[in-house]
């Protein structure tokens, strides 16, 4: 057996990125403050900007740097700033950091140790699915394509285990955030007119996930959806 090539610049760069973002949607478990999570997000949307500017440099795709211009305008700036402003807070009213100081400790359903250790199972299991499947682009290493599956996975762990809606919609971005670190690999040459249909669709969907997190504080005065299983049959 030869020796094992050490990766190129490119590849690395890739695959350390794509772990960034794995690892900033840990992060999120542990946050006490929606303002918090929506940073991480904002970060973890960075970083997938950069990535596309990355392969559009070394894959000759100049779409791909529109793309990583609109998802800083879109992802890094607008979503964030949407989401802390209409976001109602959870302390009191004479608390001047509104909206995105939103306490949300203590809405998880299981201990943060419990819920990490899920969260690496669902990671491992997303790698080792990946691999499994018969991917090969030219566009980003496919290292980069299981560190996507894993992203999405444990997104889904965050939605379940955080039983305040704001958590769960920025779950649901974040996994978002997975499925174009997914796309980036696969179908790195996707015509922008789409990427820009899945963007228009993710800031409708931010604006009614704030509009739904308003509505339910203000009538359930919290944003603890733990609540509504009460409603069902």
């Amino acid at each position: 057996m030869g020796p094992i090539q050490a990766p190129g610049a490119y590849t690395g760069a890739a695959n350390v990125i794509a772990v960034l973002i794995l690892l900033i949607e840990f992060g999120m478990f542990r946050q006490a403050l929606f303002r918090d999570q929506v940073r991480l997000y904002a970060a973890q949307s960075g970083l997938i900007a950069v990535l596309a500017a990355l392969v559009a440099a070394t894959r000759h795709l100049p779409e791909l740097y529109a793309l990583a211009a609109l998802t800083i305008a879109l992802k890094v700036v607008v979503i964030p700033v949407v989401m802390t402003r209409l976001a109602p807070a959870a302390e009191p009213a004479d608390d001047l950091d509104t909206g995105a100081g939103a306490d949300i400790a203590g809405t998880g359903g299981l201990s943060l140790a419990t819920t990490v250790l899920i969260g690496i199972v669902a990671a491992a299991f997303g790698i080792f699915a990946a691999r499994a499947v018969p991917v090969n682009s030219a566009a980003a290493p496919t290292t980069a394509l299981a560190v996507s599956l894993s992203v999405v996975l444990v997104a889904f762990v965050l939605m379940i285990h955080r039983r305040d809606v704001a958590s769960q919609a920025v779950g649901l971005f974040s996994l978002e955030n997975g499925i174009s670190l997914a796309a980036l690999v696969v179908a790195a040459s996707l015509p922008l007119i789409l990427e820009l249909a899945l963007l228009f669709d993710l800031l409708l969907a931010v604006v009614v996930f704030a509009l739904l997190i308003r509505l339910h504080h203000g009538r359930a005065e919290t944003l603890s959806t733990a609540g509504l299983t009460s409603l069902r049959g």
